[in-house]
């Protein structure tokens, strides 16, 4: 329904109007009854559904609210379908952990498409549903899901948008009618959904860290670790480029920055074997203190952080120049031989 004359921007996310018995949908629930709880599907624009109290559970129920709380979106199992009545039953107890992965899977992928194109819809003023029928669903039928489309659209959208038409009924010099085809957006419709795509599909690279202890005892123990740096470096790649940096003695910290996340803690892991073979023949020995993972801007915000301390520290108690201290912090200035410095 239109808000104060607008473009209808409601519109659930598929073809169908009602999603078939056996299939898990992602549902919210909205309160709860005597016999049962009343959900929202939303997938399918927020229509109604129920489950009976005797679907929460293969077990005895003791307490409902442990079980099922509004608010809580989760997926389920449509159990039986009355599209006169417009009754959706539905089971929290049939559904397996394969169904909710895949129920989750598809859900996140309708909920960015269907974000992108309300976006477009209501920046462009044009209806919704109107914008589904001739874009958004034909490409759920081509590609299986519109995702798909939308990760083609991103590296080459007239490929993908150019096969998409709609019909449109005129009345010819003769009076009478006649239809036509015609692209199924106007050239600002689809600029501003590419556009739109583009922004919110195109793969961010992730950051994957690994954190290390290095120390080399031997003398010029210095240039060991920097040469052991320099062989964990070398096995980076052009899509992987590994660096690594001192953290404080004797920590160290192996970064890359990748599309993807496996390659990159493959490369990370591979760079630490280099690294340890490397310090391991000048008798120095590396510990993996955090293995491989990616890591979130908050995490990398808080490294830099702690690092800029560090060097700020460092700077303030630069008056000792002369110490004769000044270039072993990078190797320990422990005795191997005779670690607790005791003689006897």
């Amino acid at each position: 329904m239109a808000i104060n004359g607008g473009p209808n921007l409601e519109c659930r996310m598929y073809e169908a109007r009602y999603p078939e018995v056996d299939m898990a949908v992602m549902i919210q629930v909205k309160n709860i009854a005597d016999m049962g709880a009343y959900v929202s599907l939303l997938e399918y624009n927020n229509i109604e559904g129920m489950i009976l109290f005797s679907e929460l559970s293969r077990r005895r129920i003791r307490s409902v609210s442990s079980l099922i709380k509004v608010g809580r979106q989760e997926p389920v199992m449509v159990l039986r379908v009355d599209k006169e009545k417009g009754y959706i039953d539905l089971s929290k107890r049939r559904v397996s952990e394969e169904d909710i992965q895949g129920c989750e899977e598809r859900y996140n992928k309708s909920k960015l498409v269907h974000s992108i194109m309300r976006h477009v819809a209501e920046t462009m003023n044009i209806d919704l549903e109107d914008l589904y029928i001739h874009v958004g669903w034909p490409l759920y039928r081509k590609y299986g899901h519109a995702h798909e489309a939308f990760k083609l659209i991103v590296t080459d959208p007239d490929s993908i948008l150019s096969s998409l038409t709609r019909e449109v009924k005129e009345v010819g010099p003769d009076g009478q009618e006649i239809t036509k085809v015609v692209p199924a957006m106007s050239e600002e419709v689809k600029d501003a959904l590419i556009k739109n795509i583009k922004r919110r599909m195109t793969p961010q690279p992730l950051k994957i860290r690994a954190d290390i202890e290095m120390k080399c005892f031997q003398f010029d123990g210095v240039i060991h670790i920097k040469d052991a740096m320099k062989k964990a470096e070398a096995s980076g790649n052009a899509d992987c480029p590994v660096k690594i940096k001192l953290v404080a003695p004797p920590l160290y910290v192996l970064t890359t920055q990748t599309l993807d996340k496996e390659q990159g803690i493959s490369v990370l892991t591979n760079a630490i074997k280099a690294c340890t073979s490397a310090i391991e023949q000048h008798k120095g020995k590396l510990v993996v203190k955090e293995a491989p993972r990616a890591v979130s801007e908050r995490e990398d915000k808080l490294l830099a952080e702690h690092m800029a301390k560090l060097n700020s520290a460092n700077e303030e108690v630069n008056g000792d120049e002369g110490s004769e201290e000044e270039e072993d912090t990078g190797m320990g200035e422990i005795d191997l031989d005779n670690p607790s410095g005791i003689t006897e």
